[in-house]
């Protein structure tokens, strides 16, 4: 009897699952044709890590437009002023600078409490500063691969341990942060800048999951968000040598059109995005193809980057 009766619940709880499972394969379909509004962002406080050029000046600048006050974050304080004055010509945004290096804990903790004093409670983080030396792999000194590491991983925990407590106290934020499709494929000449976003993309997922799971055991949904982003490749001067067999189809991408797709994803809510948005599908599907395939498609579209000089 016992054992009919626990047959019987795990046979419910597979038939519930399919249903959900189906459910979510239509109301993905459905958002395919019916996207979700983007949600504002005015009056929140958005933090950019290397806001001083590239991908996070569009950012900041992006996000200052949008009515929200900005906090922009670079080791570099001219080019962060400069992205500040930017913003201060747009009227009516509000920005503030600081300079940071993102890959020293005491300084990004001190920082972070002068933010939290000076603008108030961070809701928007976005996790943009890194660096790409591209060499082959034992070219790179003990010296490069911790500084690749502190900078493109490392940053990011000591960033959240200074304001996710915040998020969680108020039960509202978003995170926001930059790996790359080189956090998906594995690149020639990028071994070690390979390894630090593979870990950006583990770490955000992982955290998410955390989250959501502790939320659920409380009895409440989590209201804070995390959407990781996986550019190709970007003009923001970091890929010197962009290899690039087929220009129209793979070509390199403005800061700015980056920057608009990631505050686009951010506002619709999106676990994950590449840019271009196609990357993270044909991926997937390569994927489950036997293990010769996906190289001998990487073959025919020959492209990366070549080593530095």
């Amino acid at each position: 009897m016992v054992k009919a009766y626990s047959g019987a619940v795990v046979i419910a709880d597979v038939l519930l699952l399919v249903l959900k499972i189906l459910y979510f394969i239509c109301e993905g379909i459905y958002r395919c044709f019916f996207p979700v509004d983007e949600k504002s962002v005015a009056g929140e406080i958005v933090l950019v890590t290397g806001a001083g050029h590239g991908i996070g000046k569009e950012l900041a600048l992006k996000y200052a437009g949008l009515g929200a006050t900005v906090v922009c974050w670079d080791i570099n304080d001219v080019n962060n002023e400069e992205t500040i004055s930017e913003i201060n010509n747009l009227g009516g945004a509000t920005a503030h600078a600081y300079k940071c290096d993102v890959s020293n804990r005491e300084e990004v903790i001190q920082v972070a409490e002068k933010v939290k004093k000076d603008v108030g409670s961070v809701t928007i983080l976005i996790n943009n500063a890194g660096i790409m030396p591209c060499r082959p792999f034992l070219d790179h000194t003990a010296e490069d691969i911790q500084k690749i590491f502190n900078i493109n991983i490392i940053s990011h925990i000591w960033i959240l341990q200074a304001f996710l407590p915040d998020m969680l106290a108020n039960n509202h934020g978003h995170v926001v942060a930059l790996s790359s499709m080189a956090g998906i494929i594995g690149l020639t000449n990028l071994v070690p800048y390979c390894a630090t976003k593979f870990a950006v993309r583990g770490m955000m997922e992982a955290l998410s999951e955390e989250l959501r799971i502790s939320c659920s055991a409380g009895g409440r949904n989590s209201n804070i968000k995390f959407t990781t982003i996986f550019p190709y490749m970007v003009d923001t001067g970091l890929c010197k040598k962009p290899k690039i067999k087929f220009p129209s189809l793979m070509a390199v991408i403005s800061p700015k059109e980056a920057a608009a797709q990631i505050v686009t994803a951010q506002r619709k809510n999106k676990s994950v995005q590449s840019i271009p948005n196609y990357w993270l599908g044909i991926n997937d599907f390569l994927r489950n193809l036997p293990d010769k395939a996906p190289l001998a498609f990487k073959d025919f579209l020959d492209s990366g980057v070549a080593a530095d000089d």
